[in-house]
């Protein structure tokens, strides 16, 4: 072959690289329901799920980072990043992103994670092209100025006020602290006040640099939706913006964790004036790829996650104790939490903690029944299925399963894995989990005695 013939090749495969690859995911019924993938040059993903008996349209950007990849120095960084990228950019100004989705009529919102962040607009499928351009220029073009950074501090330290005078919800915080310490998965996603009052401009804009590259990105559209025009304009818009000139870029890879450190038997109190005692008891719980997540499911919705649960039916409809009572999951990307939240009167703290730690200790020795566990199945399979009725909801499945998954899940494929559970599965998940030595979190009005005793509650 002569050096010519070889310059040819080498350009031809370059070009090739260069244009984007398009594959089907899922592929629907009748076209209803198709899931596509398009990875263009610069390593932009864009996941697509047609739905045309909608008039909707859901469109989001998914960023590979969350409160997890922050220092401790830079905690609050990544929720920062999320405020400020609302509030202006080469095009547009602050009042120009929210005008142009409020005048037709549309929904704009943004949320901050511990492994992801996400951007998203849900508008009329004819305004799309409209949310495309908005969204996308807010991911590419933010200018991040001091003024700005600034202004935008002290919502932010209101926003933390604002969470902080919700004992219910500062507690959740409270307990994955206890999980895992001052790490960054123990770490509150807004930051603290000294944390929020010492980030600058220049850090938040590094931040910004190295986290938001395509190849940390997925786009993800739902509801009455082309896929080749979606694809046609977010292209348009990155390149318009400059972004997508790496053409051997390749998408980062799910993330894999970092063995996150987890505790067991910790207590954390704080005591505060309130009408209610919260509390949390929980246990290290599954990663988001286990594959034991799906009989997880079925034993967290029979333990505590309806009205015919354990814990709902022994706390609250047999002694009246509290008002709000279940359990919960949260699965990362190595390690996981299994916890039970009540929120009950102050006096009768110590009961409901001893209800919850024996229902644990009973189900982690007895197991579930064959009835509890079939009723399970057909509660969560059903709540999967509505859980899916906007499309808000659907780009949220198909955007964080690109992100975390790397790949997509038909709702039929995940109801047939929810109905494979056995009895067998869900004991011996229960057996190894609930098994375990719990920690426990609580804000409440709590005298000495009351600490010492919750202390030895999980002992």
């Amino acid at each position: 072959m002569t050096s010519r013939s070889l310059r040819t090749t080498a350009r031809t495969s370059s070009e090739a690289r260069a244009v984007a690859r398009t594959q089907t995911l899922l592929p629907g019924k009748d076209g209803i329901g198709t899931v596509r993938r398009t990875t263009l040059p610069g390593g932009l993903r864009v996941v697509t799920e047609t739905l045309p008996s909608v008039r909707s349209a859901t469109f989001g950007i998914w960023a590979h980072v969350g409160s997890r990849d922050e220092t401790p120095t830079l905690n609050g960084a990544t929720h920062y990043l999320e405020h400020l990228l609302f509030k202006g950019t080469r095009q547009r100004s602050a009042l120009d992103i929210s005008a142009a989705i409020d005048a037709v009529g549309g929904e704009m919102n943004a949320f901050t994670a511990k492994e992801y962040t996400c951007y998203y607009a849900r508008v009329l499928d004819t305004d799309l092209p409209l949310a495309i351009d908005v969204v996308c220029d807010m991911l590419t073009g933010s200018l991040i100025l001091a003024e700005d950074v600034d202004a935008e501090r002290g919502v932010i330290l209101e926003e933390i006020a604002m969470t902080e005078d919700d004992p219910g919800d500062v507690v959740h915080d409270l307990f994955a602290k206890t999980m895992f310490g001052d790490t960054p998965l123990g770490r509150p996603v807004l930051g603290t006040v000294d944390t929020i009052n010492a980030l600058t401009r220049d850090r938040i804009a590094r931040f910004y640099k190295k986290h938001y590259d395509p190849t940390h990105l997925v786009v993800a559209a739902a509801g009455n939706v082309d896929h080749a025009t979606v694809v046609r304009l977010v292209r348009r818009a990155f390149e318009k913006a400059g972004a997508l000139t790496r053409t051997d870029a390749v998408p980062v890879a799910p993330r894999d964790g970092r063995r996150a450190i987890r505790t067991a038997g910790s207590v954390e109190l704080v005591n505060r004036r309130t009408e209610q005692a919260h509390v949390v008891l929980g246990v290290p719980g599954l990663a988001r790829t286990d594959e034991r997540r799906w009989a997880l499911g079925v034993l967290n919705t029979a333990l505590g996650g309806g009205m015919s649960s354990r814990l709902f039916q022994e706390v609250r409809e047999k002694r009246g104790l509290a008002y709000s009572v279940y359990s919960y999951t949260s699965g990362f990307a190595d390690c996981g939490l299994f916890g039970v939240y009540a929120g009950c009167r102050p006096s009768q703290v110590h009961d409901v903690l001893r209800i919850c730690r024996d229902e644990l200790d009973r189900v982690a020795g007895e197991g579930l029944s064959d009835d509890e566990i079939a009723r399970a199945i057909g509660q969560l399979s059903g709540s999967t299925v509505l859980g899916l009725e906007d499309t808000g909801a659907l780009m949220n499945r198909i955007g964080k399963s690109e992100l975390c998954w790397g790949d997509q899940m038909s709702v039929d494929d995940m109801l047939a894995r929810i109905a494979a559970v056995t009895p067998d599965d869900v004991r011996a998940v229960a057996s190894e989990l609930l098994g375990q030595r719990p920690s426990l979190a609580v804000i409440g009005p709590l005298k000495d005695k009351q600490a010492d005793r919750l202390h030895s509650a999980v002992s």
